[in-house]
């Protein structure tokens, strides 16, 4: 991610792109630079699919589609191509144009925390997907507690709402709320002593 070690040699956007078709392993670019992505535990991967399930049953009434984590999103104004943990797109599909694999248009992006990259989530990241004009909410999925946070684009400005145990948050880009109980149901949390050694 970026922050971290990169590949040293200048990495055009062209073969990324061939090279995330042809690999295994996923990774982020931005300038030139390919960042390796950190792997996942396995309560990331759960609340990664619980999040998208949710996502979808709302998602299914307004028309949108959601997307896992196998989905690129590209922010053009900045370069950043990535895989959040879930997305949504309301409306037609916007596709990269240098990318026919990464959308450009995501209505909501799910991003799991992690010790290891919830600094640049809530900080470097978000900074880069609050450039798609077409994102209405941004969800942070806490894996050691039962916690959702929520900035949602009200105007020019960025609204944090909160979810913990027995509560919801709504979202501004479909009709619905997004339900703690609903997306941690059956998950072991990590432990925070734990989560930070992987």
């Amino acid at each position: 991610m970026p922050g971290e070690a990169a590949a040293a040699a200048y990495t055009s956007c062209a073969d990324f792109v061939a090279r995330e078709r042809d690999g295994a392993d996923r990774h982020e670019w931005l300038a030139g630079h390919v960042y390796a992505m950190a792997g996942g535990t396995l309560a990331h991967g759960a609340l990664g699919a619980a999040a998208a399930s949710e996502l979808r049953s709302i998602a299914l009434g307004c028309g949108c589609v959601v997307y896992g984590s196998d989905a690129m999103v590209r922010v053009t104004a900045t370069g950043l191509a990535s895989y959040p943990d879930a997305s949504v797109v309301c409306g037609p599909l916007a596709v990269d144009p240098d990318n026919a694999r990464a959308m450009t248009n995501p209505s909501v992006v799910v991003e799991v925390l992690s010790k290891r990259t919830e600094a640049y989530d809530r900080g470097e990241k978000f900074a880069h997907y609050r450039r798609l004009a077409s994102l209405g909410d941004y969800v942070l999925v806490s894996q050691t507690e039962v916690a959702l946070e929520v900035y949602s684009r009200e105007g020019d400005t960025w609204v944090l709402r909160t979810a913990g145990p027995g509560e919801s948050v709504p979202l501004s880009a479909m009709a619905g709320r997004l339900a703690a109980d609903r997306v941690y149901a059956g998950v072991a949390l990590e432990e925070p002593a734990a989560e930070a050694a992987s």
